[in-house]
């Protein structure tokens, strides 16, 4: 496997010298964009949509298309791993995804298995490898799952929740059955991702949104143990070329040593932290990635374009290890023009930064 004619993403995540700073956008695929409105009608819904290896393809390049990004990501989901658990995702309007059986029995708990990623979630491998032989080779494809400690609170909770009340009351009252669950899922995230890269996926992200939520040592027992355990079971190379593992705990600034220290090549950051900063804590162990507050793209051009240079001056000089992102996920009332003036000016800014040996 031959790595892509853009490898700039990739070079970053390893932190070899990039000719500029690379960009994608998480949730770049979305409903900011009108031809993924028109897509995602034409499927019938969005669980249809993730579904369907031809749609799902046609998103994930329609970014691309409008802008010069420097990687794809997989259009899909974080919720089909569960969902292939027998759980029974659906999507309410209005109210988000929904479980139909949600982990609350000891039994259920104890029943739980990792389905095999090739048949329950062939959806998402044939998905993969669509995208990777339409992209032809011109920028890298990411593959993705959500932290089981992420997962488990839909499992647990039944969908979305404002205060994790069950899942926290499992948690600290049976333990035992958390440790279970997470066990579980860490299995199965484990052999997804695997499964995405033997599909053709480039590189991995873990999504871990509600780990910032637990306190300090709640996080490093029933979050940041399973994503090491997951990140040490990946497969590093396929093909002559490494392929890198990013990190992102929503809310995790306070642990990012930590985090640093479980064996990924990069670490995710929000934008409550100073890149900056985050670069001086963990040294070089591992690449950056992120890290503008999605909701400067409301904002005026001009305002845009000076947020994004504060990041860029922020990570500070050379051109290796960090790979430009928000924060979080690209909100769907972004102007689709914004995000044109958000990648001009971080390739066109991070060139300048380069010739000026900064």
């Amino acid at each position: 496997m031959t790595r892509p004619r853009n490898d700039n993403f990739l070079r970053a995540l390893l932190k070899e010298p990039t000719d500029h700073t690379p960009l994608w956008l998480m949730r770049q695929a979305g409903r900011y964009l009108p031809e993924y409105c028109e897509t995602r009608k034409r499927a019938g819904s969005f669980l249809q949509l993730c579904k369907s290896p031809a749609l799902a393809c046609e998103v994930t390049l329609q970014p691309l298309a409008r802008y010069d990004l420097d990687a794809a990501i997989l259009f899909s989901d974080i919720l089909t791993v569960p969902d292939a658990m027998g759980l029974g995702l659906y999507f309410a309007e209005g109210e988000g995804p929904k479980f139909e059986r949600p982990l609350r029995e000891e039994w259920a708990i104890r029943d739980l298995t990792a389905p095999d990623p090739y048949d329950h979630l062939r959806y998402v491998m044939d998905g993969v490898s669509e995208i990777r032989r339409a992209l032809d080779n011109s920028v890298p494809l990411i593959g993705f799952s959500g932290s089981p400690y992420t997962l488990a609170c839909y499992m647990v909770e039944g969908g979305s929740s404002s205060d994790y009340r069950n899942v926290k009351t499992m948690l600290y009252d049976r333990p035992d059955l958390m440790h279970r669950i997470l066990s579980v899922t860490a299995d199965s995230v484990t052999a997804y991702l695997n499964a995405q890269i033997e599909s053709g996926a480039q590189a991995v992200m873990i999504f871990d949104s509600w780990g910032g939520g637990l306190s300090a040592a709640a996080y490093q027992e029933f979050s940041l143990q399973y994503m090491q355990r997951i990140v040490a079971g990946l497969i590093k190379e396929k093909d002559g070329e490494r392929i890198p593992s990013i990190v992102f705990t929503k809310g995790g600034g306070l642990w990012l040593e930590s985090i640093a220290d479980i064996g990924c090549d990069a670490l995710g950051l929000d934008w409550t932290i100073d890149i900056g900063e985050a670069r001086r804590r963990v040294g070089d162990k591992v690449a950056l990635q992120g890290n503008l507050d999605p909701n400067v793209l409301f904002a005026s051009p001009d305002k845009i374009a000076a947020e994004a240079k504060k990041v860029l001056d922020s990570y500070g000089p050379g051109n290796t290890g960090h790979v430009f992102n928000l924060g979080h996920g690209i909100s769907q009332f972004t102007p689709p023009e914004h995000v044109t003036t958000l990648v001009n000016t971080v390739h066109e800014y991070s060139k300048t930064l380069r010739t000026q040996g900064k």
